[in-house]
């Protein structure tokens, strides 16, 4: 999987196409990642100690990770390659030639 928890990215299909936010969680068995302020869904809970009354929550959904690229140090979006540096496999962003590791 191309992108990791912690990278910027930006969403290129969907609802929320053009948004940018930081991955929180990926999940790689089933290619998807969970972005921060993307994919915002409404989950109705019960009532428990915490919240006598119930609630509503805001919560991120994953989304697949086939509809975001990963932002460079510049804002750059582009697709990601992989190389060798020394003895070390590197990701880079293939439209700018930047080192994202």
């Amino acid at each position: 999987m191309f992108v990791k928890t912690g990278d910027n990215v930006k969403v290129i299909a969907g609802k929320d196409k053009g948004k940018t936010g930081k991955v929180i969680k990926a999940l790689p068995k089933v290619n998807k990642v969970v972005v921060e302020g993307v994919a915002i869904m409404k989950k109705h809970q019960k009532p428990n100690n915490e919240n006598p009354n119930g609630a509503i929550l805001e919560l991120e959904a994953p989304i697949n990770a086939s509809n975001v690229q990963v932002l460079d140090k510049n804002g750059v979006a582009g697709r990601v390659g992989y190389k060798v540096e020394g003895d070390k496999k590197v990701r880079y962003n293939k439209k700018s030639g930047e080192i994202l590791d």
